[in-house]
């Protein structure tokens, strides 16, 4: 590959909930697992809520939570919880991929861009999502199999989530011989917690933007777009 091509080569990178979708995978997920019976829905809400506030707040412990998160797969086991994802992505899911999402994505693949989505939540959720988006490549929090291939609640390498997330990017550009200043690359997010890959980003876009992100967009004069 010429250094010319390098220096043209565009990465149009995306956060998941709230960005893509209006709501978050996880959660919708975990309320899935509850009107299946898997889980008690009052005792998963108010953890829920729990950590929610912590990851506002930017204090959220995230080996705890995708440990609770995944208490149902855990349970049910790998081959249960992969049918039952199948019958969430049809019920729930494709319902939520709006079309400016789609346009979105498929805008930069059109320019001949590469399409990345980066998200917090975990491949088991996301990985369907991220192929009913027409994208292939998925930067998400990796999960532990045992030995029999069922899922154990810990992470697997570093978590894309807040520096993660640039940690990760900067392993899938060197698995691929190239450095962020070979590349020019755009991500969408709606979160603060995104803060470190917005700023590493060339093109940082606060999409859907909370409060927080809104603010500090309009002071840096970053692109706003609102999706949905």
């Amino acid at each position: 590959m010429s250094l010319k091509s390098l220096k043209s080569l565009k990465i149009a990178l995306f956060d998941l909930d709230h960005t893509l979708i209006p709501f978050d995978s996880d959660f919708a997920w975990n309320e899935f697992t509850i009107a299946l019976g898997w889980r008690d829905g009052d005792a998963f809400r108010r953890a829920n809520e729990t950590y929610y506030a912590h990851y506002r707040d930017g204090t959220l412990d995230i080996h705890d939570y995708v440990y609770f998160a995944t208490e149902a797969i855990r349970e049910k086991g790998a081959t249960q919880s992969i049918a039952a994802h199948a019958d969430f992505m049809s019920a729930v899911m494709l319902k939520g991929i709006q079309k400016p999402a789609l346009d979105l994505v498929q805008s930069h693949q059109s320019a001949g861009d590469i399409a990345v989505i980066v998200t917090a939540t975990n491949e088991f959720v996301t990985r369907p999502i991220a192929t009913a988006f027409g994208v292939q490549e998925l930067i998400a929090i990796e999960l532990v199999r045992d030995s029999r291939g069922e899922f154990t609640g810990d992470i697997a390498g570093t978590p894309s989530f807040r520096e993660g997330k640039v940690t990760r990017v900067e392993a899938w550009l060197a698995a691929r011989n190239l450095r962020w200043q070979d590349v020019e690359t755009t991500f969408y997010s709606d979160s603060m917690n995104d803060l470190p890959l917005l700023e590493r980003a060339t093109h940082p876009v606060a999409t859907n933007p909370d409060e927080r992100l809104r603010q500090l967009a309009t002071e840096r004069g970053w692109r706003i777009l609102e999706l949905f």
